[in-house]
């Protein structure tokens, strides 16, 4: 299983640099797991950049993974992850969705350099 971070999301929507390193795991919508706070980040970001009809055509291309709720046993688990490691809030419970599910978390974001299941590409960080 595969969880994109919201940063890699949005380099693959701008076409960036590090758009292609995204795709395949992206494509992968089978093994696509996407966290409800990853939908308000990029929907955020898109909609002030290219209005709401851009938005909602971004979350409607995320909503053909399995989309993943934040459950309360995820949010305790987030707020672990964010005390121990100083994670910002959205990033804890996105890494928690990946460690709970067995997934592969994709990100090009340094707040998760050197964490176990993550596949970090180097690249631009987004600020949400």
């Amino acid at each position: 299983m595969n969880i994109i971070d919201s940063s890699g999301w949005l380099e693959y929507f701008a076409d960036g640099p590090n758009a292609e390193d995204f795709a395949a795991p992206l494509m992968e919508t089978d093994k696509l797991l996407v966290p409800t706070i990853s939908m308000y980040e990029v929907f955020k970001v898109v909609c002030r950049q290219r209005g709401e009809d851009g938005a909602l055509q971004a979350v409607a291309l995320m909503q053909q993974g399995e989309v993943v709720d934040l459950s309360s046993s995820i949010a305790l688990q987030a707020a672990r992850v964010s005390l121990d490691m100083k994670i910002p809030m959205a990033d804890s419970i996105i890494y928690a969705t990946a460690r709970h599910h067995n997934a592969i978390l994709w990100t090009q974001d340094e707040h998760f350099d050197g964490l176990s299941g993550v596949t970090n590409i180097q690249g631009t960080e987004y600020q949400f």
